[in-house]
């Protein structure tokens, strides 16, 4: 019975025993397809990571060589807009000396008094050089030398300073040189908006359908005008202070010659009195305006011929005419029609000169150069605008028959 027991407790120690050993095998199995599995992960781990890190250098390299390129490019464009630059200002350079050379060429001209052929005109220096410096200004001036000559009679022993002149203006429509001329008036250093008298002469040249001012200022913040030109209904423009009055009757034709006058008793004077007047070839056109405000004073605009300097853009409405015998006065002398007669009568040759209320006095008299000179005494000379932009050519002087 013992030895039966004995062999029973083998065998059962036996099978443990082989059950264990499969348990220890299986469990060593799965540790090492644990460790396999964990070494698998790690691979593929630190294969990502080799592969971000090699992403990483690619995209750093791109990246490098992207701002190589910007940075080259940048170089390059900064060189290219240096010469472009550089060009720019030495074509500039080179314009400025050559319209300042026909500025002096100008100047320096004397008018012929006889009519020439165009070889002959060349024959002068300055004519030979203005036509190498601008080949289509040199024929206009030389039409023009011709048209004067044949326009001009003997003298009989009269000075040269009693022919009269004009000068003559292109206006801005299209096509047009876009002729000028500045002065350093001021309407505000007369205290023109308590009173003034304005007497000038015009020819009109061109169709008056279209907005256009013969000479005068505006300053628009706040509003302060001092112009006179043609609305485009066709009717009369006056601008005085902050009133712009566009119903006035135009009688004018083209190519005849008009006095304006014009009067206004002041922005002092009280309701019903500030009264603006007007007369075109003693004709009165503006009889009831009693109430003309100028309250926006000292806004330093200086007036232009030949269109309007306004403060934000200089030169504008311009108008094809030709002026002459502009007088200013910061009274006013006519409220009946007096002094509007007398300049009418005397003629578009009457001297302004000798009253003590004349502020500013154009009379056109030189007749060649680019200068208007003020015989008021006070210095405040025209100037032919600037060639520059649109404005193409210069205004041109004309004798007056």
């Amino acid at each position: 019975m013992s030895n039966y027991i004995i062999r029973k407790q083998r065998r059962l120690q036996e099978k443990w025993q082989r059950e264990a050993d499969e348990e220890a095998k299986r469990k060593a199995e799965r540790e090492a397809e644990l460790a396999a599995e964990a070494r698998r992960r790690e691979e593929i781990a630190e294969h990502k990571k080799l592969l971000r890190e090699q992403q990483e250098a690619d995209r750093l390299r791109q990246k490098r060589l992207q701002e190589k390129e910007e940075r080259d490019g940048e170089r390059l464009g900064q060189q290219v807009d240096t010469l472009i630059s550089k060009l720019e200002a030495d074509q500039l350079l080179r314009e400025n000396v050559r319209l300042q050379e026909i500025r002096i060429i100008i100047q320096n001209r004397e008018p012929y008094f006889g009519v020439l052929d165009w070889r002959t005109w060349l024959s002068d220096p300055l004519n030979k050089r203005l036509a190498d410096l601008d080949f289509e200004y040199a024929v206009q001036m030389f039409k023009h030398d011709n048209l004067m000559a044949k326009r001009r009679r003997p003298s009989r022993g009269k000075r040269r300073s009693e022919i009269n002149y004009a000068l003559s203006f292109s206006g801005d429509r299209a096509g047009a040189t876009d002729s000028y001329a500045t002065t350093t008036f001021n309407p505000d250093t007369y205290s023109l908006w308590n009173g003034f008298t304005i007497s000038f002469w015009v020819r009109p040249d061109e169709e008056m359908n279209q907005t256009s001012v013969m000479l005068g200022s505006k300053a628009n913040s706040p509003n302060a005008r001092f112009h006179f030109g043609i609305h485009s209904n066709g009717n009369i423009n006056v601008g005085i202070g902050t009133a712009n009055v566009t119903g006035i009757n135009n009688p004018m034709e083209i190519g005849k010659w008009y006095n304006w006058v014009l009067t206004y008793t002041g922005d002092d004077k009280g309701t019903g009195e500030r009264k603006v007047r007007m007369w075109i070839n003693n004709d009165p056109r503006m009889t009831s305006n009693t109430n003309t405000r100028w309250a926006n004073q000292d806004e330093g605009m200086t007036i232009y011929f030949g269109g309007r300097n306004v403060d934000t853009s200089g030169y504008t409405l311009g108008f094809a005419c030709a002026l002459t015998n502009v007088a200013i006065y910061n009274t006013c002398k006519d409220s009946d029609g007096t002094f509007a007669n007398e300049v009418y009568n005397n003629g578009i040759k009457h001297n302004y000169e000798g009253s003590d209320d004349l502020v500013g006095y154009w009379r056109f008299s030189e007749g060649t150069g680019i200068t208007i000179a003020d015989s008021s005494g006070n210095g405040n000379n025209g100037t032919f605008g600037e060639i520059a932009g649109q404005t193409t050519a210069y205004p041109i002087w004309e004798t007056i028959e």
